[in-house]
């Protein structure tokens, strides 16, 4: 053998066995680049789906369930309808320029203390036309009461657009007992 003939030989050894070790690193190299496309389709694919049922649910529940706070927490009320005292005791939650049309009711919770309950509490709503209108709830006792009023039982009010307040109104002719406390909470419009 010749010194030709041994470096060809010896390069065809190392060049062959280079290629073998080339060949298997791009059939790995192909083997994971598939794998990881398709874990990314996947990952990717259900990502999507996940975001749309929620974002499709989600604006369902948020266009029924629109709420506008006018007050969050207990308001004390305590009133006093003997003589000396007015005839009248009246609670005004100032509301800030919304437009009121897009809800449906005025919610709140109502209660009585101990000291006395009204049993008839007057909710009366204002805009800025000066036009008003009430609703009377019955019943006002000790425990607490969720109500939930429709803004079409407040007949006289034409223009929702500019509310400018929602008050509590206690009555000497209309109360079981002329002096006591109620407590009213979370009271909102709601659609």
């Amino acid at each position: 053998m010749t010194r030709d003939d041994i470096y060809d030989h010896l390069a065809q050894v190392y060049l062959g066995k280079r290629k073998e070790v080339d060949e298997r690193k791009t059939r790995q190299f192909n083997a994971w680049l598939v794998i990881n496309i398709a874990i990314t389709f996947i990952v990717f694919a259900s990502a999507t789906y996940g975001l749309t049922a929620f974002l499709t649910n989600r604006s369902d529940f948020l266009d029924n369930r629109i709420i506008y706070a006018l007050h969050q927490g207990k308001i004390r009320l305590e009133y006093n309808l003997f003589e000396p005292y007015a005839p009248v005791k009246t609670f005004a939650l100032n509301v800030p320029s919304i437009d009121a049309s897009k809800y449906k009711s005025i919610q709140f919770s109502i209660r009585g203390k101990e000291e006395g309950t009204p049993g008839v509490v007057k909710i009366v709503v204002r805009n800025f036309k000066n036009e008003s209108s009430s609703y009377y709830i019955q019943g006002v006792g000790l425990k607490w009461q969720d109500f939930d009023i429709s803004l079409s039982e407040f007949q006289q009010i034409t223009d929702w657009s500019n509310i400018i307040d929602v008050s509590f109104v206690l009555e000497t002719w209309n109360v079981d007992k002329k002096k006591g406390i109620i407590l009213i909470e979370d009271v909102s419009f709601s659609s």
